[in-house]
Parts: structure tokens; sequence; C-alpha cells
């Protein structure tokens, strides 16, 4: 076929057009498939390891009040304090997700893809599974690290009450705005974990922003939410019930929604749409034949 009539640009050869063709961003459809793999190793993950991976996730998580604490102590009485403070707020993330930790927002998407693949009684046991052992060992985590920055000689005063005024900011919330921020936690989550794998060398850069500008928005989220105010708890300033029944459980439903009811489903029925797509099955059958005849070389 002749360049001017498929709209290829002249002069260029075989193997110049296979180097344009793999440079290009990756397809929908290949970060749906990355993303659906990731979610099915989890799946298979032992109990054990899962729970350890998400306790280790829960205590990092700490990284993130940490950071916005001693932030905050040390921009006291500064105008834009908190612009500069919500930074620390990534720091956690960074951790848990550089660390390839068990985190239940991210879970709440990779997981998922698998089992709107392939929706069976089985697979929706092994994502239960999954999820509930991941959210009480990330729970279990949160909760030992706020009772261990609050009662070891570790912060002065300044940041002890910068901790206790980041769970407080955290409580003044009521249940229907844990809920509803929550859903645009999930929602930014699940979007940070989709676009990962298109922009793997811009994987801290894209990790700091989206979770910034949860910090900025004052977005709930259930993992950092139960170390702020769980440190409250610990605190004698907040009761459990309040901690279950005012923050843990909307906010959980929340990110529930907003990573995978919302974003997980649309994301799965564009891919599902583009693969029956007459023009896109051709194009999976073009890129199949260039990679077969990858091997050959342009004299």
């Amino acid at each position: 076929m002749d360049s001017k009539t498929d709209g290829k640009t002249p002069t260029l050869s075989a193997k110049e057009v296979r180097e344009a063709s793999k440079n290009q961003p990756p397809r929908a459809a290949v970060l749906h498939e990355i993303i659906r793999l990731q979610g099915d190793k989890e799946l298979e993950r032992t109990v054990a390891a899962l729970w350890w991976s998400a306790v280790a996730a829960g205590l990092s998580m700490g990284l993130s009040l940490m950071a916005m604490g001693l932030f905050s102590a040390r921009l006291e009485g500064i105008d834009g304090a908190k612009v500069i403070s919500s930074l620390g707020y990534s720091a956690g993330f960074l951790a848990v997700i550089l660390a390839r930790q068990q985190l239940f927002t991210e879970n709440t998407l990779t997981a998922v893809l698998p089992v709107m693949s392939k929706p069976t009684l089985g697979n929706f046991g092994r994502l239960l599974r999954l999820w509930s052992v991941v959210l009480a060992g990330n729970l279990c985590g949160t909760v030992l690290v706020a009772y261990v920055m609050l009662h070891l000689p570790i912060f002065d005063s300044a940041t002890d009450a910068a901790f206790l005024d980041i769970g407080r900011k955290v409580m003044e919330n009521h249940t229907s705005q844990m809920f509803a921020k929550g859903i645009i936690s999930g929602w930014m989550i699940a979007t940070m974990v989709w676009m990962i794998p298109s922009l793997e060398t811009s994987k801290i850069a894209i990790i700091v922003v989206i979770t910034y500008l949860m910090a900025l928005g004052d977005f709930t989220h259930i993992v950092v939410g139960s170390v702020e105010v769980s440190y409250l708890v610990f605190a004698g300033e907040v009761a459990w019930e309040e901690f279950w029944l005012t923050f843990a459980g909307p906010t959980l439903a929340g990110n529930i929604i907003g990573g995978s009811l919302i974003f997980a489903l649309i994301s799965h029925a564009q891919v599902r749409s583009d693969s029956e797509s007459p023009k896109q099955q051709a194009q999976a059958r073009e890129e199949a034949e260039n990679e077969r005849r990858a091997p050959e070389h342009d004299d």
C-alpha cells in the first residue's frame, strides 16, 4: 500500500515504522492487562504473606502523620504552612508503594479487575479473602504505630500537639462528609495505580502529586486516617465507637466505591468496549504481525 494513501509518513523504512509503533504509549487495554495480572498474583498469595505485608504497610503509613506533624510544628505561624506540610502526606504512600507492601486502597483496583474479567464465585471469594486480610493488617499496623508515636518519648510537645491537630481536622467531618471525601480519595488512588504502569520512570512524581492533592483537599483515606484518628483515641479525645462509626465505616465505604465501583468498573467497561471494536481488533492484529516480523532487518 502506498504511504500517501495509508497515512504513514513518506520515506520511512519498515524498520522505522516498527520503531515508531513501539514508542507509542500503551493502549488502555495493555494497562488493563498489566493491572489485571498484578491483581491475579495478589489474589494467589497466602494469607500469611498478605497479613505481614499489610501490617508493614500500616506501620509505614505512620510516616505520613509523622512527616505532616514535623512540618506543621516547624512551620507554625508561617503563612501557607498547610501547603508545605501537606507534602508530608506522601511519605507513607511512597514507602508502601515503592516497597510493594499491601495497601487496601490499591487492592480495590488491582484485585477487582480479575474478578470483573472473570466474575465467578471463586474469584469473588478470593477477592473478599484478600480485602479482609489486607484491611485487618493495615488497621493493626496503623493502630500500633499511633500508640507508639503517642506513648514513647520520641517527639517534642509541639510535634505531639501537631499530631493531635491533624486528627482533630479529620474528625471535623460528619459522617456524610467522610463518605463523600472517601469516594474522591478512592478514585484518586485508583487513578494513580492506573497511571503508574505507563509512566514507570515517573512513578515517584505520580505518587507525590496525587497524594499531595489528597492532603490539600482533606480527602479521607481509611489507612492514613486510621493513624490520625487512633492517635486521638489513645490520647483520650475520641472514643473507639466514634472511630468506627464516624470515621472508619463511612470512609471505607467511600474508598471502595471510588476505587472499585466507579474507576475500576468504568475502566473495565472502556477496555471491554475497545476490544469489541473492529478497528481495535484490526489494530491488535497489526501489532501482533509487527511483533512477529520484528526480528527481520531491513537493508
